[in-house]
């Protein structure tokens, strides 16, 4: 299949000829080293004519321009030049002078306007095609951890997710993720799906990562970050690449497994007019095993096992969290007249849980990722001035997702498609993304219910209880009698593997009734508009700029996840901003940005976020950057903080916005015959605070948007000491937050009895939290010619737990982090080498499946690499976690072991 696709690209551009009238010939070198410059773009200014230098720094190019024009020369990390061609046949030899640092490479992101890193008013971080080549992780997206200030977190090899300033999950909602400026989250899980639907790592121009509130200019969920990834434009990156990667994952659990990823891309300019490009890419492999078996009692990791403890709950265990005190079991036998009037006082008031089934036995670690992207590029004055693009991606795959439950994610869809029109000083663009869940299912659900195949949990505590007293009755001590009824209780099991076991599994893992099956069903889209304007041209004294943003959410889980049984919910958000950026003193040395934010949801009032900056560029050639900002963010609850009504065995989550009230109810019985139906209102009118044991009102108010004040204060610069030259990279910051979004958990009597139901309500804290940190980062090379990079990330918070007894404010960040990058692009000819090491000491991880403690950990990752010209190809060997010292990136996840890989990257 890959050949024929090959073939096929081939023999498609081959039959696109143009009309040579002028053919211009030179070379690119550096201008310090005199070395050759592969890969450099030459083309004709303003217009998408061009080629790239061979792997020795040779170019031809052939145009139907006439003489004269002008040549941009440009590679990355070096400064353009410009070169007038007055003949034809003419010789064009280039020397690019090399920037003095990376702070001199031009980002978008920060003010929605060209600038250098060294200028910008906030913390940027940046990644390119060069830093791709030179990472030491297995893939791109991996390597943004080597970036200061950036942690991610693990949750399977095809599905990490990114974060900044604290505050992790692997849902991750207040960080935001772009795509060619598509948000690329999933619109009814919440979570941003990673590079599972991204880019391969042939079509990344640039990835810029902001830290902090981003809200006044990126609105809503711009809250801890946001990360924009850029692909590379089929009119100035042309050509057919590959790459072939393979390798092995090492864990002590899963064992030593293959993994292959291959990648293609192939991008063609059919004339100054129309361009368009093509990426797939498949990744296959198997994830890592979760092999955790301690037991946890109400989210928090406690002593015992299995074999100690008769109320087990594993952490990788799933079905035991069915559990029922003894003498309430014996009380109700005594009502039916199963046993004697009175035979319940022999029995404990212990609780006790069914036998469950290892995540092993539900989930096949198999994963694959494939992603598929195409663009279609019309210019119609045949140069930059005005472009129109329409681009799709579309992907699938199957990896696993933790959450409040352990997910199979299973042949899951995702696709996206844009309508985009640019030009100098402005975009308009549109974008859909829907989603479907596919084959996906609930690993908790998945074990309870083939648990209730064989024997309802009725008859299973009943049988046990019975038992026991039996036991107990003959003559046998506790332990014995406990170990005779789980016996005899366990009579008819479905053991894993078993025909029968396979059948329910099968029948469960397609039904998506979750009180008997476990099947996630979920197809819901989102619609998203956005525009901007940049009045550069037309005004002087400053640069002001316009936009404003409109999405539209259409909630459809047939009822499986949210209140939508009777079809899709949709609703509305909206915003606008201005911003205006002036420079002042001499030479512009300052820069003043000041911008607001207008943001309204259907379902909350507006919000205003406003932000102002200031920069200051001192020194002879402005490499000293002073800036200290102010700006604010704020996140709109999630889909499933507004809509989600689900029953999840151990308490009832509800969403909390006043329409979901209403349109929640649930009917369920109490093992006597009787039926109660609860509606949201019944929950919001008689609920009490599950700390108090049910004695204490609970005043839980309707869900509103969180708010972040942020201020940072930072350093840029060039230092000289002696001969050695440093760049330095400072930030300090404080955040304040206000109505932080957290979730609840009260107690709703239903009957006269006192008997009550569980539920999980989505509100917001009264707690007062705040969090601060600092990053530094030193650049600088030795030894002659060798990068050193080393750079210190500290994250803290602060919250007062008195006030909110109740709140787990789920941090999730490391106090300290230290990361160390060593490497040299040109070790020998054509051999370059890179080194990683990321030290990070021990921290409290929470979250709605268990709250536990994260070892301290140190990674090392490396790689070395060959190029070879004659071939257009580049040759990688390296390794991520070299030390083979496994870790957790969360608990409930598999243990992340050792990954080793070869890549072989052609014409890239």
């Amino acid at each position: 299949m890959i050949k024929k696709i090959i073939l096929f690209a081939c023999l498609t551009l081959s039959s696109v000829a143009m009309v040579a009238q002028t053919t211009v010939n030179g070379t690119v070198k550096d201008s310090k080293t005199g070395e050759t410059l592969p890969g450099a773009n030459i083309k004709i200014e303003n217009k998408a004519v061009g080629t790239t230098t061979d792997f020795d720094g040779i170019f031809v190019l052939e145009v139907a321009d006439k003489p004269p024009f002008t040549l941009e020369i440009s590679v990355l990390g070096y400064k353009m030049k410009k070169v007038e061609v007055t003949e034809n046949n003419q010789t064009v030899d280039v020397t690019l002078t090399e920037n003095e640092t990376s702070l001199d490479e031009i980002v978008v992101s920060a003010s929605r306007t060209p600038e250098r890193i060294m200028e910008s008013p906030v913390t940027i971080e940046r990644l390119d095609s060069r830093a791709i080549k030179n990472t030491s992780s297995p893939s791109f997206y991996d390597g943004l951890e080597n970036l200061k200030g950036v942690d991610v977190n693990t949750n399977s090899l095809t599905f990490k997710s990114v974060n900044t300033r604290g505050f992790a999950t692997f849902a991750n909602t207040r960080f935001m993720q772009l795509v060619d400026g598509m948000d690329n989250s999933s619109p009814a899980l919440n979570f941003a799906l990673g590079n599972l639907l991204g880019m391969s790592d042939l079509d990344v121009k640039t990835v810029e990562l902001l830290p902090g509130a981003s809200s006044a200019l990126y609105g809503a969920n711009a809250f801890n970050g946001i990360m924009f990834m850029t692909s590379k434009s089929p009119f100035d990156d042309q050509g057919i690449s590959l790459s072939l990667k393979g390798g092995l994952t090492s864990q002590e659990a899963g064992g030593d497994n293959e993994f292959t990823d291959f990648s293609i891309r192939l991008a063609h300019a059919f004339s100054n007019k129309f361009a368009a490009k093509a990426t797939l890419s498949v990744l296959e492999g198997t994830d890592w095993t979760a092999t955790d078996y301690r037991n946890t009692r109400n989210g928090e990791m406690v002593s015992g096992d299995r074999n100690s403890d008769r109320n087990y709950n594993g952490v990788n265990v799933y079905g035991d969290a069915a559990s029922a005190n003894m003498r309430g079991v014996a009380q109700t036998l005594e009502g039916l007249g199963l046993i004697p009037g009175g035979a319940s006082a022999l029995i404990p008031s212990e609780s006790i849980s069914r036998t469950g089934y290892n995540e092993k036995d539900l989930m096949d670690y198999g994963v694959k990722s494939v992603k598929f992207g195409a663009s279609l590029n019309y210019r119609p004055f045949g140069d930059d001035r005005l472009e129109v693009i329409w681009n799709s991606k579309v992907g699938t795959g199957t990896t696993q997702y933790l959450g409040g439950q352990k997910y199979s994610i299973k042949n899951f869809l995702m696709q996206q498609h844009k309508l985009e029109v640019r030009g100098k000083n402005f975009f308009v663009r549109g974008y859909t993304t829907s989603e479907d869940a596919g084959d996906s299912y609930n690993t908790l659900f998945a074990a309870l219910n083939i648990n209730r195949a064989w024997k309802d949990d009725s008859t299973w505590f009943g049988q046990y209880t019975g038992a026991y007293l039996q036991g107990t009755l003959g003559g046998l001590n506790s332990d014995q009698a406990h170990a005779v009824a789980r016996q005899t209780a366990e009579t008819g099991r479905f053991e894993p593997g078993s025909a029968e076991f396979n059948a329910a599994f099968d029948k469960i893992t397609t039904d998506p009734d979750l009180i008997t099956g476990a099947k996630f069903r979920d197809q819901t889209k989102l619609y998203h508009g956005d525009a901007n304007y940049n009045f550069q041209d037309l005004i002087n004294f400053a640069e002001i700029q316009v936009g404003g943003s409109y999405r539209r959410y259409s909630l459809n889980s047939f009822g499986n996840i949210f209140t939508d049984s009777d079809g899709p919910i949709d609703y509305d958000e909206y915003g606008v901003y201005t911003q205006i950026q002036k420079g002042f003193l001499e030479e512009e040395r300052l820069k003043v940005t000041a911008s607001i934010r207008y943001d309204k949801a259907q379902n909350f009032n507006g919000n205003f976020s406003p932000r102002v900056s200031f920069a200051y560029a001192a020194g002879e050639n402005k490499n000293q950057n002073f800036r200290a900002s102010f700006q604010t963010g704020f996140r709109n609850p999630t889909t499933q903080d507004q809509y989600i009504g689900l029953d999840v065995g151990s308490a009832i989550l509800l969403g909390g916005v006043e329409d979901n009230l209403d349109r929640f109810s649930t009917t369920f019985g109490d093992g006597t015959g009787a039926s109660y139906t609860l509606t949201g209102r019944d929950v919001y009118a008689n609920s009490y605070t599950a700390a108090s044991g049910g004695t204490v009102k609970a005043d839980v108010d309707y869900i509103k948007p969180e708010k972040v004040t942020a201020y940072e204060v930072g350093y840029r610069g060039l230092l000289n000491a002696g001969s050695q030259r440093f760049t330095i990279d400072l930030s300090v910051y404080y955040n304040q937050y206000e109505d932080f979004i957290a979730n609840t958990n009260v107690i709703v009597p239903y009957n006269a009895s006192g008997a009550y139901k569980i539920f999980q309500l989505y509100s917001n804290s009264t707690a007062d939290i705040s969090s601060y940190g600092t990053t530094i980062g030193l650049n600088t090379t030795v030894l002659n010619g060798f990068n050193l990079g080393l750079n210190y990330t500290l994250a803290k918070f602060e919250f007062d737990q008195a006030s909110n007894p109740d709140f787990e404010a789920g941090f999730n960040t490391p106090e300290h982090k230290v990361k160390l990058q060593f490497g040299k692009t040109n070790l020998f000819k054509n051999v370059g080498f890179n080194f990683n090491a990321r030290w990070q000491d021990e921290y409290r991880w929470e979250s709605t499946f268990v709250d536990a403690t994260i070892k301290a950990r140190t990674v090392l990752d490396a790689q070395i690499n060959l190029t070879v010209p004659s071939m257009k190809s580049i040759f990688k060997i390296g390794g991520a976690n070299l030390m083979g010292q496994e870790y957790l990136s969360a608990p409930g996840i598999g243990a992340i072991g050792s990954q080793y890989y070869l890549s072989w990257t052609i014409n890239n």
